[in-house]
């Protein structure tokens, strides 16, 4: 039967391979015929080839796509499936002439005797394409790459981005059976059994805190949110150095901050574990006895595995890219990001802010399922909280730019300091110098609650607040020549006898604010 020429509206992407290297792109098409004619004659087989093949563009040949198409689009209409019904879907859709008649699709069939390995031919097929589109992808980047006008940067974003599209459409996991399910769930609760501590996943270093959640656990994503100078940022490399410098369960820890340079947090981080204040270290305007203080502490800081990055313009592309290198290369299990308003996103053109945060959010709630870690990502409030005459306690309603924040996250927490607001006296009428709520109020696999810490900005560190005994007095303080909490028991101590002295920290009516540096002040380079 005659094939008439007609002119495709299918927009296909151009094939640059043959130009570039005079050889034929890679294909099966035998392999293409076998697929499409086990599918007209044992339709149940189809099930499976949807699972891995789900575009016509896998198939190599202009006349196999359109058939395979036509074979969808009659499953999801629950049509019966044979080369008669392909041949009536092809001929409404005035295609049965491009593919080369009725004759043509019968023949697919001909040669069939078994559909037994269709899910290994539908393999190779998609293998085969995949190939082809590493190779239509590098031409791309070798022809943009001879534009003078291309910005690098610009081109390995969109290098990197079109990998991860082959691998989220193409490379997606099979569904797990319940049986293996089973047998890993199993052996975790038998772990945790074991253990002497209810932690399940990674330590916050804060003990209320960790009793409501147990830790970070894997694949959830946690928003930390609070009006500026409430002390996120202070909050959060708590929460690095808690976790990276855990005694019993170190964790590798990635911190990525749109805001503030390397140097100005590990100036932070100093001064929470050597208990000097930060605006001394800033200044170098440090006596003696600090600066031995500094000297013998700072070891255990740079063995630990903290991981920083202070891109200012960084995307989303290039976060997910880092975390999957960081994850793979350092086996990290935490990744807190300062913070999420300042990541750029993937909507270019029609998206306001708001839908461009929200896609932010799915894309590193999809991360943490992908990595299977906790990630923590930073929140700004809206204005609305200063401007509320009644409770100052932030809510989700808060958010800045929210979206779908609240609904992507695993849980949601506020930092509500009274002093920031100029309250002297807590609801039960006590006067707490530093007192800091941690607003627990979204919880998907636990309960909401508020729990309390204390604030000692001066020194950049976060604290449990004192356990009170029967007489209201506080049963135990932290030793205040510890290190961040976690590692009390490995960073030295000096003793008394020594020339110089350790003072221990007290609550320090300091006007520290979280986000306050002194201009021109210098970050160098530090030696870890």
């Amino acid at each position: 039967m005659a094939v008439t020429n007609k002119i495709s509206t299918r927009t296909k992407k151009p094939d640059l391979s043959p130009l570039l290297y005079g050889k034929m792109p890679p294909q099966a098409s035998d392999l293409e015929n076998a697929v499409l004619g086990a599918v007209m004659l044992e339709p149940q087989k189809l099930a499976e080839v949807l699972e891995i093949i789900q575009s016509e563009d896998c198939f190599y040949a202009d006349a196999n796509q359109r058939i395979y198409a036509a074979i969808r689009r009659l499953f999801d209409k629950g049509s019966r499936i044979d080369f008669m019904t392909v041949c009536e879907e092809l001929r409404k859709n005035n295609e049965l002439e491009m593919v080369g008649g009725s004759y043509y699709v019968t023949s697919l069939t001909r040669d069939i005797v078994s559909s037994a390995n269709i899910e290994e031919h539908a393999r190779i097929v998609m293998q085969k394409y995949i190939m082809r589109e590493l190779i239509r992808m590098s031409g791309e980047v070798i022809s943009d790459a001879y534009e003078d006008t291309t910005d690098v940067f610009d081109l390995l974003d969109k290098a990197e981005t079109n990998l991860y599209e082959i691998t989220d459409k193409h490379l997606r996991k099979n569904f797990s059976g319940i049986n293996s399910i089973l047998a890993k769930t199993i052996h975790e609760i038998e772990t945790q059994a074991n253990k002497k501590d209810d932690l399940t996943g990674t330590t916050s270093g804060f003990r209320d805190l960790d009793k409501i959640t147990s830790g970070w656990q894997k694949t959830d994503l946690i928003i930390l949110a609070a009006r500026p100078a409430v002390g996120k940022t202070a909050f959060a490399l708590n929460l690095v150095m808690n976790a990276a410098l855990d005694k019993n369960n170190p964790t590798g820890v990635a911190f990525f901050s749109l805001e503030m340079s390397a140097g100005q947090l590990v100036k932070r981080m100093l001064s929470a574990v050597t208990e000097v204040q930060l605006g001394k270290i800033t200044k170098g305007q440090l006596a003696d006895h600090e600066i031995v203080q500094i000297h013998q502490r700072m070891g255990r800081l740079g063995s630990a595995s903290i991981f920083i990055d202070d891109q200012a313009a960084l995307n989303i592309f290039e976060l997910r890219a880092k975390c999957r290198r960081l994850k793979q290369k350092h086996n990290i299990g935490l990744v807190i990001i300062d913070y999420l308003q300042l990541v750029q996103g993937s909507i270019a053109n029609g998206g306001n802010r708001e839908q461009e945060i929200s896609k932010i959010s799915r894309d590193l709630k999809g991360l943490a399922k992908e990595l299977e870690i906790p990630i923590i990502a930073l929140s700004q409030l809206n204005r609305g909280v200063e401007n509320r005459k009644e409770s100052k306690l932030p809510q989700l309603s808060d958010l800045r730019e929210s979206g779908a924040i609240e609904q992507d996250a695993d849980m949601v927490m506020f930092l509500y300091r009274p002093e920031y607001h100029g309250l002297d006296k807590n609801p039960d009428g006590d006067v707490i110098p530093g007192e800091t709520w941690v607003n627990i109020a979204k919880h998907r696999n636990g309960k909401t609650d508020i729990i309390k810490v204390v604030a000692k900005l001066e020194y950049q560190r976060f604290e449990d607040m004192p356990e009170m005994n029967e007489f209201g007095i506080p049963a135990a303080a932290p030793d205040p020549r510890s290190g961040i909490k976690g590692s009390y028991t490995e960073i030295p101590k000096v003793s008394i006898d020594q020339e110089y002295q350790i003072r221990g920290s007290k609550v320090n009516k300091l006007d520290m604010q979280d986000d306050e540096f002194t201009p021109g002040a210098d970050d160098g380079d530090v030696p870890f």
